[in-house]
């Protein structure tokens, strides 16, 4: 049977674990109390005629009492009284104090552990009335959200019923809003920038504040403005004050897609170029449209608002249900420790207390059903639970099993492979090699993507051991993330059918075959993969495939679309996969261009453009990095982000020199290598350890590392950020030119590439430790998401 302190662990909400009870401190509260017991005991001697007397008499009293009306009430007040303090504001919530009575006046150990019990409990019903308060806004907010977008609604049908142009009828209806007026604008513009300000960095480094557009509204202001206040602009909302139903609001559509950031430039140039005429327009002002396109998305933002606030209120319950559960507990322990009855006593303490009488979390959630079903679903109640209370998926022992089984195949297959590879000489140094030109780069393309999955894998398995939130944190969906064991699978079995197809070409080469004949079947591959990936069914893990290439659609068009957590960090993977996509570039060359056909696997490196194009892939990944903090930058103004440009400025500038080296090997650009990669590492040493993973902090408790640690043993960080700096030498290997014995280049950097891989899914798992503190120690554990319209008083 499972201990309870495993289970309350295990369900607890990460995020607010400091703020539940501290049961193991109870529990260490609670041995101290039962050790002075068990001395007293040995202590004692053996009693007298005179103490066996008293007892009999003590407990004949005992007995009596217990029959008596008010037997137990009395044996009650003997033991505690809790007393209650009441708040002095609304802001704090009621206190309560355990007064010990005779029994317990003596004992030091019980004093503390009440002080504990009290302590506890003053928490538990300060953080839920925060939470509840939090909550309580939230949900009055989205009611005048959706009481807005419903007016809304039935005006856009209206104005269709009423029926359009023949030109018209081309286009998406749309409603007609006035602005409201100059003043009302800027003052808006004002209050939004100051409540910008006073949000904290971490917020905004977490992508918990939307990214945004800039504020236009009304007339307009000023016809002279400063390049700054058009960036400003930019980096807030599209706040677009108007005038619809009686009512005067803002329409806020954040600034995540292409479409909508080349729209608002194309806004602020539109509003210089009418500037001058708005002067002269009547008092009425202009015209908004807001058409059918514009209400979806303020639908799905307010859907998803719905999502979340119903998903923290299901935390919120499960925070009270844990923390009632913990107190039965602990109070069950201590009368079974000191053989005194306190539960009955401080239990209603605990029942009649904030956190468990407080009804406001179920009738909100019960509210906010009804209005999801009713608007969202289509009145389909078991349509809307599943947004609002997604079922998870089972994991099957089949999965596992098939994890075995592929291992297996793969581990033989591949000994098979190196054997063979070896007897034929493949891999030794030689002046050309076919093979090694042609068919290699495909296996060390496919063997360090599969290597990073694995790591991934590993990454997953380690970040739900240490109870880290990592799908909260790359807002995943909880019902298609891929799990560990996913990820293991895809691992094995693309690997065992990589290795495979290796294996029969290599195969064929030795029965014979020409190079000729058996060329196509390693460019076979990768298009069987290349199409596997894109497969538009739902087979092979769709939804995972699909976010993958949504992601990579978003890293290429950087600083095109908002940046978001899961979106930089796959861009981080790629900095780690520089030699894999100049492979992929080589090899799609080589098959795209017909190389294969003629064995010329030197055309692709002969022509300029070609071989330009492959000292441009080396760059991308960090160029599109670059981009990313220059559009977080943008977006958050904050200058750390500059900063973190400057790092992948500085790796670009050194793998340039590393291009200029290879093409001219001499002293001086030497010598430029060695100084462009020392700095470029310093740097980025010093972002590993103290921006990304939060470490070298000089006032820690925890020498060179952090206050809080998710992993017991404090050598683990110790050991990992000496790997880490060992890792990020490997470009000496440039200097140097190591290699091992007669083995070709391409096994050496296929190695070294490897040793990257791992130096990064090494940082994968601090990166996101880092990053679940920093929620935790605000505790966020739902997603603060946008919402589309805001109410301007009239009186503003």
């Amino acid at each position: 049977m499972v201990k309870f302190s495993k289970q309350f662990e295990g369900q607890l909400v990460p995020e607010w674990k400091d703020a539940f009870v501290d049961y193991c401190q109870l529990k260490k509260d609670l041995k101290k109390i039962h050790l002075l017991n068990t001395n007293n005991n040995n202590n004692n001697n053996t009693p007298t005629s005179k103490h066996q007397n008293t007892s009999l008499s003590n407990t004949l009293f005992t007995s009596i009492r217990k029959f008596t009306p008010f037997g137990h009430q009395h044996k009650e007040h003997d033991l505690i009284h809790v007393h209650k303090k009441l708040a002095s504001s609304a802001s704090k919530g009621d206190m309560y104090e355990t007064e010990l009575l005779e029994q317990f006046a003596d004992t030091d150990a019980a004093k503390e552990f009440f002080a504990c019990l009290d302590l506890q409990l003053n928490k538990v019903n300060q953080f839920f009335k925060t939470k509840e308060k939090e909550f309580m806004e939230r949900g009055e907010s989205l009611k005048k959200q959706m009481d807005i977008l419903i007016q809304l609604k039935t005006a856009f049908k209206q104005q269709r019923s009423k029926g359009a142009s023949a030109v018209d009828s081309k286009e998406d209806a749309s409603i007609s809003c006035s602005f409201s007026s100059e003043e009302d604008s800027v003052k808006d513009k004002t209050e939004h920038e100051q409540e910008l300000q006073d949000i904290s960095t971490e917020d905004l480094e977490k992508n918990e504040v939307p990214y945004s557009e800039g504020s236009i509204s009304g007339e307009l202001g000023k016809s002279m403005r400063t390049k700054s206040e058009d960036i400003g602009k930019l980096r807030t909302m599209s706040s677009r004050s108007f005038s619809c139903q009686g009512k005067n609001m803002k329409i806020n559509i954040p600034l995540t897609t292409p479409s909508r950031t080349f729209s608002a430039i194309s806004y602020l140039v539109w509003e210089d170029l009418v500037n001058q005429s708005s002067k002269k327009c009547s008092a009425e002002g202009s015209k908004l449209h807001i058409n059918k396109k514009k209400l979806h998305h303020a639908d799905k933002m307010i859907r998803g608002a719905f999502v979340e606030l119903y998903k923290g209120l299901g935390y919120l319950k499960t925070y009270r249900n844990l923390n009632m559960l913990a107190f039965i507990k602990i109070l069950k322990k201590f009368d079974k420790v000191t053989g005194k009855q306190v539960l009955p006593i401080y239990l209603k303490v605990v029942e009649s207390s904030y956190f468990n009488s407080s009804d406001k979390v179920m009738n909100l959630a019960d509210e906010v059903e009804d209005l999801f079903t009713k608007h969202f679903a289509e009145e389909d109640r078991r349509k809307a639970m599943k947004y609002l209370k997604p079922t998870q998926r089972k994991e099957s022992h089949s999965v596992t099993f098939f994890i075995g089984l592929f291992t297996g195949c793969f581990i033989a297959l591949f000994a098979g492979y190196v054997i063979m590879a070896h007897m034929m000489g493949f891999y030794r140094r030689q002046p050309k090699s076919v093979y090694m030109e042609t068919a290699y780069p495909v296996l060390s393309m496919f063997s360090l993507l599969f290597l990073h999955f694995f790591l991934y894998g590993c990454n997953i398995f380690a970040w739900r051991k240490a109870r880290i939130n990592y799908s909260f944190i790359f807002e995943l969906s909880s019902t298609k993330e891929l799990k560990y064991r996913d990820v293991f699978l895809i691992c094995t079995t693309s690997l065992t059918v990589v290795v495979g197809v290796m294996f029969v070409h290599l195969s064929l080469l030795t029965k014979g075959y020409s190079h000729n004949q058996v060329q196509a079947i390693p460019g076979l591959l990768l298009l069987i993969f290349l199409l596997v990936l894109v497969c538009p069914f739902n087979i092979i893990y769709q939804s995972s495939r699909f976010c993958l290439l949504r992601v990579i659609r978003n890293i290429i068009l950087s600083p095109l679309y908002k940046v978001v957590m899961l979106d930089f960090f796959m861009a981080d993977q790629l900095c780690s996969q520089v030699p894999m996509l100049r492979n992929l570039e080589y090899v799609a060359c080589y098959y795209i261009t017909g190389s294969y056909k003629t064995q010329d696997y030197d055309y692709c490196m002969r022509v300029k453009n070609y071989r330009d194009l492959a000292y441009a892939v080396s760059f991308l990944p960090y160029y599109w990095r670059a981009m990313q903090c220059a559009r977080r930058w943008f977006d958050e103004g904050q200058t750390s982000h500059l900063v973190n440009l400057g790092k992948y400025v500085s790796a670009m500038l050194a793998a340039g020199a590393k291009v200029a080296y290879e093409k001219e090997r001499n002293i001086g650009w030497l010598c430029l290598v060695v100084i462009m990669s020392t700095f470029a590492t310093v740097y980025q040493l010093y972002w590993d350890f103290v921006k990304d993973w939060g470490l070298l902090q000089m006032n820690s408790k925890n020498p060179l590392l952090r206050n809080e640690l998710m992993l017991r043993r404090k050598i683990i960080y110790y050991i990992s950020m000496g790997l880490n700096l060992i890792l990020r030498l490997a470009w000496l290997q440039t200097v140097l030119h190591s290699s091992f014995g007669h083995v070709d280049y391409r096994v050496t950097g296929l190695f070294l590439a490897a040793l990257e891989v791992i130096r990064r899914g090494l940082w994968n798992f601090y990166r996101l430790e880092n990053e679940h503190l920093n929620n935790a120690g605000k505790f966020r554990a739902v997603k603060t998401v946008p919402l589309p319209f805001h109410e301007v008083d009239e009186q503003d």
